[in-house]
């Protein structure tokens, strides 16, 4: 079972990122002290690999989950979103016990 799971969308809009950057070969999904809930999720470029993270390849992309974050983020679906009110990458994270008012952290 890979740790997270990355949509189609999702892989398409990381690779329109990665393109715009030549020297990264992924991108890394972490989590941080953020917001009044908690936790909040992060996304960086990633210009080269390390082995503190677990890398998980999908539909043409590599994306490096943070290990410290990896409990946290296990079974997460990675997603994009671009509407009307919202455009990012959105997760569905089953760990989630809760998320604030905002929709900004989350704790578990």
């Amino acid at each position: 079972m890979k740790a997270i799971q990355i949509t189609d969308k999702a892989a398409e809009h990381i690779k329109a990122l990665l393109a715009k950057d030549p020297e990264a070969i992924g991108i890394k999904l972490g989590t941080e002290t953020h917001g009044c809930s908690g936790l909040g999720y992060t996304v960086d470029y990633v210009k080269e690999a390390s082995n503190e993270d677990e890398l998980v390849e999908d539909k043409g992309v590599k994306v490096f989950v943070d290990r410290k974050s990896l409990l946290f983020l296990l079974g997460t679906q990675m997603d994009w979103e671009d509407t009307m009110f919202s455009t990012g990458f959105k997760f569905s994270n089953p760990n989630e016990k809760g998320r604030c008012g905002c929709g900004e952290s989350f704790h578990v």
